[in-house]
């Protein structure tokens, strides 16, 4: 059995099972456990599926989260892109949340040598960033989800409930377009909806490999986002899609700056 075959056996097994085990493949597609661990290591680079100790679970129902430390470096060119542009929406004079994530990181180091902003933020990380930085921060307290660095749970929603900003910048681990967005964190999901309900703008910032995923907790559905902010790999009918619901759509290339991109134009 060719490679490509067998792949398409460990995907087709996974629409009926959300996990599957390595030695439990080994022996349906009569292979060796080393072809099982090569062929599960190449689904998870193409974004099908994530591993696990001892076996894969299925992308699209992906229950856990990877640890802030493993996913930093993922996808980086996107991301930083992505947050390049993001940062162009912000105006001198605005108040503006960044929730938890590799890509509001990012966008915090954009924002770090401007003045006149006020940015609100429940990661711990991105306080650290902006601590010496020249705009006024604010950290929300909460919670604290060791390896993801977020803030959760009681207090951290009584400090957002109590502030109107003028945008956030939501992250996410799942972007599907019936069941909305999600993340795997059930006290993560009911912060970030607080956040969404203290903002005027809600401005969702994702790479492609979010899209089609689907995670434990439901965060909001897509017309609950005024903006998406991602990158040129999302697929054409996702996109076209997504703008039908009336969501504006900005499409940013990771090879060019992102200060030439402009919504649903693609470049080279």
């Amino acid at each position: 059995m060719f490679a490509e075959e067998r792949k398409q056996k460990i995907l087709a097994i996974l629409q009926g099972s959300p996990a599957v085990r390595v030695d439990d493949l080994g022996r349906t597609l009569k292979v060796s456990l080393a072809s099982v661990r090569r062929d599960l290591a190449d689904l998870e680079r193409s974004g099908f599926l994530k591993r696990t100790h001892g076996g894969a679970v299925s992308n699209r129902l992906a229950g856990f989260e990877l640890p802030l430390a493993d996913k930093k470096d993922r996808h980086q060119p996107e991301k930083s892109a992505i947050a390049a542009f993001a940062a162009g929406l912000v105006q001198r004079g605005d108040t503006i949340l960044l929730d938890s994530g590799s890509t509001t990181r990012e966008i915090a180091l954009e924002l770090r040598h401007r003045s006149g902003l006020t940015v609100v933020t429940n990661a711990l990380n991105i306080g650290w960033d902006l601590a010496a930085s020249d705009v006024d921060l604010i950290i929300t307290g909460g919670q604290l989800r060791p390896g993801i660095l977020s803030q959760v749970g009681p207090i951290a929603e009584r400090v957002i409930a109590g502030l109107r900003v003028d945008k956030l910048f939501l992250a996410a681990n799942g972007i599907d377009l019936e069941k909305g967005i999600t993340t795997p964190n059930l006290a993560e999901a009911q912060t970030k909806r607080t956040m969404i309900d203290s903002a005027a703008e809600v401005i969702l910032v994702a790479d492609h490999t979010k899209f089609g995923r689907i995670t434990f907790g439901h965060i909001c559905d897509l017309d609950r986002v005024h903006a998406i902010v991602t990158d040129d790999a999302v697929p054409e009918r996702i996109a076209a899609a997504i703008e039908q619901r009336g969501v504006k759509l900005h499409i940013v290339s990771a090879r060019r700056s992102a200060d030439s991109s402009s919504s649903r134009k693609r470049h080279a």
